[in-house]
């Protein structure tokens, strides 16, 4: 199974099954290792190196992308609500876009929604939702391994 995402006005939900227990889905998102294996999705790596993760509501975590090119791009998010292991919330200060996680406990794994709203005029496209998309995918092939 891939991973569904969809637009809706200025909002951006993601969905996957993962093959794996919430509380391995919740270690992903919040580990610097976990991180770096499959945020940057098919279209660009994490140095591991790069991802610092201070988790309390408040607290910041960062990290690198690099794209195909070398370009590198650096993320930062201030986490507003853990919930471990079931929602993990967090703002991007520059644009205001907050991102919300819900692991909901499946019969043989987790059902996985990502919510991003309100969507920055240029995140409102295919090619947006495709990289968010692709992104819960590689986290599907990390939690395999």
């Amino acid at each position: 199974m891939t991973a569904r995402a969809r637009l809706r006005g200025a909002e951006l939900i993601a969905e996957r099954h993962l093959l794996a227990q919430p509380e391995r889905v919740w270690t992903a998102f919040t580990s610097p290792t976990g991180i770096a294996a499959f945020w940057g999705g098919s279209h660009a790596t994490v140095p591991p190196e790069s991802v610092a993760v201070d988790l309390r509501p408040g607290g910041e975590f960062a990290l690198d992308t690099r794209a195909p090119d070398g370009a590198t791009r650096r993320l930062r998010f201030v986490y507003v609500r853990i919930a471990a292991p079931r929602e993990l919330v967090f703002d991007e200060p520059v644009t205001g876009l907050r991102t919300t996680i819900t692991l909901q406990p499946t019969n043989d794994g987790t059902h996985l929604t990502v919510h991003q709203s309100p969507l920055p005029p240029q995140l409102r496209t295919a090619q947006a939702a495709n990289g968010l998309a692709s992104i819960l995918d590689t986290l599907a092939a990390h939690l395999t391994h």
